[in-house]
């Protein structure tokens, strides 16, 4: 994610722009006053909310699968294997 500037691939987007915008307030940004609500407001419906958990536990247990199936690799021989301990 970091290497790359990728997103998280399983955040959750409603709880993302709730943190979001809840670190902005404390960072001194404006509320915004009015009848036009923002792309937090969708993480106050239960719904959506308990649709997302569901899909993030559903992607948990695919990564778990996953990585129990993982083999480690046997470390490379021969002339382009790093040498470690020596110094050119």
């Amino acid at each position: 994610m970091l290497t790359k500037g990728e997103d998280y691939l399983w955040a959750r987007p409603a709880l993302v722009a709730n943190k979001t915008r809840a670190m902005q307030l404390q960072a001194g940004h404006p509320q915004q006053k009015g009848s036009r609500r923002g792309p937090a407001y969708a993480y106050n419906i239960k719904s959506l909310r308990d649709r997302e958990m569901l899909i993030a536990a559903q992607a948990e247990q695919s990564y778990e699968r996953f990585v129990s199936q993982w083999k480690s690799r046997h470390p490379k021989s021969g002339a382009r294997a790093p040498q470690f301990g020596r110094t050119k």
